[in-house]
């Protein structure tokens, strides 16, 4: 399956993010030039979902990384808010637990992965465990390196399995991010979402980003493909997402299984129905009428013999 995409990064490109930009809007001039196209991308999806998973024949695996305040969750809420709830799944990875921790990196991850017939979503995924670990000093660059191209065989042995892979870094500028903490602490609704880490880690930005690099340079392939997306605007972010998933989706051609029964020969007349059900239901009461009056004359006879 060929995937175009300007956001695209191709296989065995050398990433450098500076290179790419974080405001792009793909010529919108502001959020109302696009709500009419997210609203047909969410009705869209809509339509796509139901035929994937009436199918059961693909999976699709759409995977979610970035900075702090990126915007995943706001994503997923205005992306995905309009499919059948049945057939999506999302899967936060923060710090792995105890019982993590004792399996391989990938163990928490492949429980996760969605079904045949099912939307996955990875909110942070298994790059974190590259990620932090790098970041922090606590991964050499030869196990970083292992660790990914784990990632790459585990990737394409999901793709063998028909599991369709999609990978979004959400690139926002560290002004964006400033104004976005910004505004958590002025407005009392959103101030749930502050965390002292996400302050903490801002010192790490310069890390963080030669350690994305790395990962887009060395894990972008054709069977599980990165996108670069423009996240500084929210309302472009969630339109160049979108779009992909549905040219993703249309690009799976899909039908819904053939039916199990001719429906020609199946009728919801309820009179029929009413007619039929009440001749049984007479015939059920003569019937056991007759019963009951062969008992009486049986207790009849008995009692005269007496």
């Amino acid at each position: 399956m060929k995937l175009k995409s300007s956001f695209l990064i191709k296989p065995h490109t050398q990433v450098r993010l500076s290179h790419f930009s974080t405001d792009d809007r793909g010529g919108f001039k502001s959020e109302d030039d696009t709500d009419k196209v997210l609203k047909q991308h969410r009705k869209q999806l809509d339509d796509l979902q139901n035929v994937l998973y009436a199918s059961m024949q693909k999976a699709l695996l759409i995977v979610l990384q970035g900075m702090d305040t990126a915007g995943k969750d706001g994503t997923i809420r205005h992306i995905f808010s309009g499919i059948n709830p049945q057939g999506c799944q999302v899967a936060s990875f923060k710090v792995p637990t105890p019982i993590e921790a004792r399996h391989d990196f990938l163990w928490r991850c492949q429980a996760q992965t969605p079904a045949r017939g099912m939307i996955g979503i990875f909110n942070r995924s298994h790059y974190e465990d590259v990620l932090s670990p790098v970041v922090h000093g606590n991964m050499d660059a030869k196990t970083a390196r292992r660790h990914m191209d784990d990632m790459n065989a585990w990737e394409s042995m999901l793709a063998d399995n028909n599991v369709v892979v999609l990978k979004f870094f959400l690139h926002i500028s560290h002004e964006e991010q400033t104004r976005r903490l910004q505004a958590r602490i002025d407005d009392p609704d959103k101030q749930w979402k502050l965390s002292a880490a996400d302050f903490a880690e801002r010192k790490f930005w310069p890390k963080y980003v030669t350690a994305y690099e790395d990962i887009l340079s060395h894990t972008s392939h054709k069977h599980a493909p990165w996108f670069v997306i423009p996240s500084d605007h929210k309302w472009f972010r969630n339109v160049a997402i979108s779009q992909i998933v549905v040219d993703t989706m249309k690009a799976l051609h899909l039908e819904y299984p053939k039916p199990t029964v001719d429906a020609a020969t199946l009728s919801v007349d309820d009179k029929m129905k009413t007619k039929g059900f009440d001749k049984k239901a007479k015939k059920r009461k003569v019937e056991a009428g007759m019963s009951a009056n062969d008992n009486a004359l049986s207790s009849g006879r008995v009692n005269s013999d007496k």
